[in-house]
């Protein structure tokens, strides 16, 4: 069951999105291919990701000029499944390539003296880390059926910002003409990724 919220929040963001007209929108998701998709990967969309996605799934955008992600969209319907995969595994390859050359951050704990060391109490730590799923190129939703409204994670490295406050939000800053410099103050409510923020 959808928390209603994040089922309103989700419609609103794939409304906002649609009127920023700036991407192909497939026809939503449905029930079953959520169903496949969630037993393939081993997670389970948030509320506002789920409703997002049923209210149609963006599949293509038109290329960017040096852009890191030929298609930032994930395609969820038809992808690779390799594809897919590599998207999920992301934000912790990121952080683990960050740990294996030399970075490290306080709320690790004490680092350890080498960087293998270092990369396996951070793969550890990880493990117990929500699942972060892809939005979109490098920036990601929290996993789990009883998380709505949390903000979009940009995950480069350790390079961790926050994209959104939530869903609608983070359509708006990424596809809409909003003020980048207004001044605004993000809570990250994920443990382990929150961390990250500066």
């Amino acid at each position: 069951m959808i928390d209603t919220d994040g089922a309103r929040l989700g419609a609103e963001a794939a409304r906002r999105l649609a009127e920023a007209d700036c991407c192909e929108i497939a026809p939503g998701l449905t029930d079953e291919e959520f169903s496949r998709i969630e037993a393939t990967y081993g997670f389970e969309f948030s509320p506002e990701h789920r409703a997002f996605l049923a209210g149609g799934l963006p599949v293509a955008s038109p290329p960017e000029e040096g852009a890191t992600w030929q298609q930032p969209w994930p395609d969820w319907r038809r992808a690779d499944v390799d594809d897919l995969r590599h998207r999920l595994e992301w934000p912790a390859r990121e952080v683990l390539a960050d740990i294996a050359h030399g970075s490290w951050h306080p709320a690790l704990g004490a680092r350890p003296a080498t960087n293998d060391e270092a990369v396996e109490v951070t793969r550890a730590v990880l493990a117990q880390a929500p699942q972060l799923v892809p939005l979109y190129a490098h920036r990601f939703i929290p996993a789990g059926r009883h998380t709505p409204g949390h903000p979009v994670l940009s995950v480069w490295g350790t390079d961790i910002i926050c994209y959104g406050h939530d869903l609608a939000d983070y359509i708006d800053r990424e596809f809409s003409d909003v003020d980048e410099d207004a001044p605004w103050a993000p809570q990250a409510s994920v443990p382990f990724w929150k961390d990250f923020l500066g």
